[in-house]
């Protein structure tokens, strides 16, 4: 049964590393502030994700730039730098503690992640501390049910994670790196901002390109 609680305030935090933001976190973002009646939904670009020690990652000011233009048409949505300038990996527990302590305890959180994402919440970082400061809410594709079950988690932690269907989950930030490299065209899985900033920046350049957005993370 899903479990809402009625606040003065409440706040979506989508996080992702945003590499690059493309119409489905926006469409995701959209769905779930007006399903969940969020006042406001903040996008928080990750500095350093721990779960991509191992790939090249866009360096963070790019992907931050890019959310920024991005969400500048909807009077709805905000860009947060938290993760970015927070040196050290970036872990949700850390940044809804800092939105907490931003907002005060008297303001509704909601956390916004994919499926693929809330199927692994029990390696998270502090899952339990993370579940006791705000609910999660689940994106899933149609026809590709989620069930409480597959995430192996007790039913108090069940009562704060939604599940919500949301359209356009298809388009994926892997792919549209993957056709930028090929030349494949990119237009109407991205904002024009944004397709027009990777081109003007060389991001996800062809083999042989430069690429200028490019950066190793780091294991830690």
């Amino acid at each position: 049964m899903m479990r809402i609680v009625v606040h003065s305030f409440t706040l979506g935090i989508m996080g992702g590393t945003f590499d690059p933001i493309h119409y489905g976190h926006l469409v995701t973002a959209e769905v779930a502030r007006v399903h969940f009646r969020l006042d406001e939904v903040v996008f928080v670009p990750t500095g350093r994700p721990p779960h991509k020690t191992e790939e090249a990652v866009t360096d963070a000011e790019h992907r931050y730039l890019m959310t920024v233009l991005a969400t500048a048409t909807n009077a709805h949505f905000s860009v947060s730098r938290s993760e970015v300038d927070r040196p050290g990996p970036s872990f949700t527990a850390d940044t809804v503690t800092e939105m907490r302590r931003q907002y005060g305890h008297e303001c509704g959180l909601f956390f916004i992640t994919g499926a693929d994402a809330i199927r692994t919440i029990g390696e998270w970082h502090t899952p339990s501390e993370l579940l006791s400061m705000c609910d999660i809410i689940a994106a899933t594709r149609p026809g590709y049910p989620l069930e409480s079950r597959d995430l192996g988690v007790g039913s108090e932690a069940m009562s704060h994670i939604h599940f919500l269907e949301v359209p356009a989950l298809a388009i994926s930030s892997s792919d549209i790196r993957r056709r930028v490299a090929m030349g494949s065209p990119i237009k109407y899985l991205v904002p024009e901002a944004v397709e027009a900033y990777i081109v003007k920046m060389g991001l996800y350049a062809p083999s042989g390109s430069p690429n200028k957005g490019g950066q190793a993370i780091q294991r830690h």
